[in-house]
């Protein structure tokens, strides 16, 4: 006989699902009354001073100082050159473009329904960094150049941020497939470079690409201080890549190997069509953590004297314009929302795409 499925179980109300997850033992529940009073204690201040005390009309530091909160106007006059940097006004239509399109990728990939996800990631891995890169800089099919020192603000921070994550991911790939080679001197080779990477910080690396290569280049050879950068963020991430994506492949069973060598596979179609993708599933929430780690050091940038997010809103807090006690503690909060917004976001979509995975593992 089939077996019957078991009865329905009604969803508990809010009463039951308080009584049984936070008040289910005495012990828990002082513990949930003791972490109540801790965020209000937390949570009433920032919003006294964020909301209720806060100024949010104005065009000057003294609109500011009648307040004892937070000073809104000075993020609300500096928005524009927080989101493009100091871009020359009248080309910011193309970094508008570029967001569009980013968004417009990104919400094609997120949204369930839609079809051609393959070849949406594939244009948004490929076509469109090059297409930005023409959109910004300028310089061809009639657009004006706009220097590169330049850009700044958000711009900059996402700019560093797509560069590292869309060259670190097959870089890192690659390197991970390298340093698990039989080949001694490509494992080799691989393993000096992910380790040499690994052995220094990221501002180190920075410093070095904007201020000590350039002694090394020849006689009236210099460097753009922004590709310097981006190069650096993508080595040295990719170096983090390699082994985040070799913890993947040594989770994968031998008997996997095993049996795409059975049915024929070499190595590169059996890495590429069984293995990898085992591997990269897996290793979802390590490359999401990467991710979200590389977003955040982009402000690191500042060190060599790029103003990205949050160096364009230290600049402005440094401005007598703006001189108040609650000028770069608004800044900062700003920037923190903003940076937890992409940060968020990105462990979201990565949930969801773990959730697609096992439901499809599971059929």
């Amino acid at each position: 006989m089939t077996p019957r499925p078991p009865p329905h179980q009604p969803m508990p109300g809010p009463i039951e699902w308080l009584r049984e997850n936070l008040f289910s033992t005495p012990l828990n529940a002082v513990l949930t009354l003791l972490a109540l009073v801790l965020i209000w204690s937390i949570v009433a201040p920032f919003v006294q001073w964020a909301l209720i005390d806060a100024a949010f009309e104005g065009k000057s530091r003294e609109d500011c100082l009648r307040r004892e909160g937070a000073c809104w106007p000075f993020v609300i006059e500096r928005l524009g050159q927080i989101i493009y940097g100091f871009y020359d006004g009248t080309e910011r239509w193309r970094v508008d473009i570029a967001y569009l399109l980013l968004a417009a990728g990104l919400f094609w990939l997120t949204f369930p329904r839609l079809p051609g996800k393959w070849a949406i990631g594939g244009i948004m891995l490929t076509a469109y960094p090059i297409a930005a890169l023409i959109m910004l800089v300028g310089g061809v099919l009639g657009l004006p150049q706009v220097p590169t020192e330049r850009w700044g603000g958000l711009l900059l921070t996402l700019v560093v941020a797509v560069t590292g994550i869309v060259a670190s991911l097959p870089l890192g790939i690659l390197l991970a497939l390298g340093r698990r080679s039989e080949l001694p001197v490509v494992r080799w080779l691989s393993i000096a470079f992910i380790e040499l990477w690994r052995g220094v910080p990221l501002v180190t690396v920075l410093f070095m690409a904007a201020n000590m290569l350039p002694l090394f280049l020849p006689g009236g050879v210099t460097i753009n201080k922004l590709l310097g950068a981006l190069i650096a963020v993508a080595l040295f991430s990719s170096a983090y890549m390699a082994e985040v994506v070799r913890g993947g492949l040594q989770a994968i069973d031998k008997g996997q190997f095993e049996a795409a060598s059975a049915v024929g596979l070499g190595y590169w179609r059996a890495m590429g069509l069984v293995i990898l993708p085992q591997a990269l599933r897996l290793s979802i929430p390590n490359i999401v953590g990467n991710f979200i780690g590389l977003l955040k050091d982009t402000t690191l940038v500042s060190i060599i004297g790029l103003f990205d997010l949050l160096g364009i809103i230290q600049a402005g807090t440094a401005s007598a314009e703006w001189a108040t006690p609650n000028t770069a503690y608004t800044g900062y909060v700003f920037a923190g929302v903003v940076f937890w917004v992409m940060c968020f976001g990105m462990s979201r979509y990565a949930k969801h795409m773990e959730d697609i995975l096992k439901a499809g593992e599971q059929r």
